[in-house]
């Protein structure tokens, strides 16, 4: 699997460096995004501390919606470090009926504790197709060199979601992550999402993993996490 993800993240770079990507940068729309969560969750793992964090977003997009870049912002709790920021690009083909979502983003951790590992680069293939209220995704994750003491990591994870009404959407997803030095763990996360205005969602999700957080520590630990986001 991790061949295969590393393969993915190599075709991604050929692919935004081929003519056709650069013939799709004419024109273009910037999107921004403010928010803030209860937890800071990524893959089902705590970056916060399980404390309370703040996030803020912008990404340009290619007129056709093909090609894209942006970067990031979001507060965290880890090696000594309190805010991360990333700056990445990437394509959004289709193919088949599916869409296709093939991108490489680069992550700092600021003021991280000297001697940190403090940056990595990710490499994502996301996989989906909507059919009526019903989306299905899978994600192919890959990083040669994770930040701290972690080394090469892959996350593969399936998602599903269904749109309860034209505002509110129930979604659940699993995912296993294998890490070279640190833990390996499977995780999975339910919840909803309402959207109380046309750029205002709501997201409330019960997180889980596997991994015993007595030995592993309290970001493995299940909780439920409410996040707010505000997009203009």
């Amino acid at each position: 699997m991790r061949a295969l993800l590393t393969g993915l993240s190599a075709l991604t770079l050929l692919a935004i460096a081929t003519p056709a990507a650069a013939q799709s940068m004419a024109g273009g729309d910037w999107a921004f995004g403010v928010g803030a969560g209860t937890d800071n969750r990524s893959k089902d793992v705590s970056k916060s501390g399980t404390d309370a964090y703040g996030w803020a977003l912008t990404e340009w997009t290619s007129g056709d919606g093909f090609f894209y870049g942006g970067a990031g912002a979001e507060t965290i709790d880890s090696s000594g470090s309190n805010l991360e920021i990333e700056a990445g690009f990437g394509i959004r083909p289709q193919m088949g009926g599916f869409d296709l979502d093939l991108n490489a983003t680069h992550k700092w951790r600021v003021d991280a504790n000297p001697g940190t590992d403090d940056d990595a680069w990710e490499f994502t293939a996301d996989v989906s197709r909507a059919i009526g209220p019903a989306k299905a995704k899978l994600r192919l994750q890959y990083s040669p060199d994770g930040t701290g003491s972690t080394e090469a990591w892959t996350w593969v994870e399936a998602r599903a979601s269904w749109d309860l009404t034209l505002d509110t959407a129930l979604s659940a997803g699993i995912g296993r992550r294998e890490q070279d030095l640190s833990v390996d763990y499977t995780g999975w996360d339910v919840g909803v999402t309402w959207q109380l205005a046309p750029a205002v969602d709501l997201d409330l999700r019960y997180h889980d993993t596997d991994a015993d957080p007595t030995l592993f520590g309290d970001q493995y630990g299940s909780a439920l996490v409410a996040n707010v986001g505000f997009y203009f």
